[in-house]
C-alpha cells in the first residue's frame, strides 16, 4: 500500500462458525473462513469474525447494536476518511457512511447529542439512498453473497461504482486489481482505470466514482 495511506484494521465482535453461514461450507468460501467447531482453540489473530448474525429471513440482524457501539468507539478514538470492508463487513461499511451523514437518525450512535465523527466524505439511514461515493467490487461466480443480494445495496447507493472480478466470494488480488486498489485509494477523485480487462466500470451517477485516500481507512 502506499506510504501515504495508513490502514487500521478491526475485528467484528462476533466469532463465526459454519452454522453461521446460511448452509455453506468453509471450502464453499474457497478459504478458511469459519472456524471448524464451537471447541476450536481461540487465536484472535485466526478466529474468523462476523459484525451481526441475521435470521433466517433477513429481517433481524442480532449483535447490530453491539457492534455500532464498537465503531463509535473507534472513531471517537481517531479521524478517518473512508471504509473498507468484505461480504458482511461491506454492509456495514455502507452503514457506517450512511448512519455519519444523518447521525440523529440512530440516538444511540451519538456521542453526547452530537456524531462521533464527521461525514466519511465532505437521509434517515438509508431512507432512500446516501451519497457518500461507495466502491462495490462483486465476484461473478459468487455463491455466498449472490449478485442480487449485493445489488440491493448497489442500488440505493447514490454514488457509486461497480467493478467485477471473475472470481468468487474473496477480494481479488492479482496484480492488476492490486494497482487498481493502490491507486484508488491513493487519488480517489481522479481518473483510476478498471482493472478487469477491457472492461468499463459502471456507476449510478455516469462516472467511474471512488471512495477515499488519505491517511486512515
Amino acid at each position: 500500500m502506499d506510504k501515504d495511506i495508513e490502514l487500521v484494521f478491526v475485528d467484528g465482535p462476533m466469532v463465526l462458525y459454519p452454522v453461521d453461514l446460511d448452509g455453506f461450507s468453509a471450502n464453499a468460501l474457497g478459504a478458511s473462513e469459519v472456524t471448524q467447531d464451537a471447541t476450536s482453540e481461540y487465536d484472535p489473530t485466526t478466529t474468523p469474525r462476523g459484525w451481526f448474525k441475521a435470521n433466517a429471513d433477513r429481517t433481524v440482524a442480532r449483535g447490530l447494536e453491539d457492534a455500532l457501539q464498537m465503531l463509535k468507539d473507534v472513531l471517537v478514538r481517531d479521524r478517518y476518511v473512508g471504509v473498507f470492508g468484505f461480504s458482511q463487513g461491506a454492509a456495514i461499511a455502507a452503514l457506517l457512511a450512511a448512519l455519519l451523514e444523518k447521525p440523529h437518525s440512530y440516538p444511540a450512535f451519538l456521542v453526547e447529542g452530537e456524531s462521533p465523527h464527521p461525514p466519511l466524505y465532505a437521509a434517515n439511514i438509508f431512507g432512500s439512498s446516501y451519497s457518500t461515493p461507495t466502491l462495490h467490487v462483486l465476484g461473478k461466480t459468487d455463491v455466498i453473497v449472490v449478485e442480487e443480494r449485493s445489488k440491493v445495496l448497489l442500488e440505493i447507493s447514490a454514488n457509486a461504482r461497480l467493478e467485477e472480478h471473475e472470481g468468487g466470494h474473496f477480494v481479488p488480488s492479482k496484480a492488476n486489481w492490486r494497482k487498481f486498489f493502490r491507486d484508488y485509494l491513493h487519488d480517489p477523485l481522479g481518473d483510476v482505470s478498471s482493472p478487469s480487462s477491457g472492461a468499463v466500470s459502471q456507476s449510478n451517477s455516469g462516472t467511474a466514482t471512488p471512495i477515499v485516500s488519505g491517511s486512515h481507512l
